[in-house]
């Protein structure tokens, strides 16, 4: 039996239903924040942290739904949540990404994610990972 390591994130939707996106620095594409669980967390707990930590969003726990867990590659499976963020987070100006890694060629801190926007269903295809794209055109969100 293979084991499968489970990254932890969040769909996170404006009153218009539109999807939060997070861009990955140096790369064309747009991703939901998620990430790896830190040893003794829950995939709550997790999808909290990454959610925090790669556009500095907080949302009390109760709001968060779990959607269950997804396959998303041979060697990686997904645990989503979803949050209604009504109109809370705005135009998305306040957000901003603390999590960071090394630049290749500098080795400066290198913020994961450095920009955000809305984007509806039509647009994921097109802003996403193929993977990822797939996967949440598979979701009723």
């Amino acid at each position: 039996m293979s084991r499968h390591t489970v990254s932890c994130g969040t769909l996170v939707l404006d009153s218009t239903g539109r999807l939060l996106l997070c861009h990955v620095t140096h790369t064309a594409a747009w991703d939901i924040p998620k990430g790896m669980r830190d040893p003794g967390e829950t995939s709550l707990e997790a999808a909290m942290r990454e959610l925090r930590e790669e556009a500095g969003a907080v949302f009390e726990a109760a709001r968060f739904v779990d959607l269950g867990e997804f396959d998303y590659r041979r060697d990686k499976r997904l645990h989503l949540f979803r949050v209604d963020a009504g109109d809370e987070l705005g135009d998305l100006s306040q957000l901003h990404c603390s999590s960071y890694f090394p630049h290749a060629k500098t080795g400066k801190p290198t913020p994961e994610m450095d920009g955000f926007r809305w984007a509806r269903r039509e647009e994921i295809s097109q802003l996403c990972w193929p993977r990822m794209g797939a996967l949440l055109l598979t979701l009723d969100w």
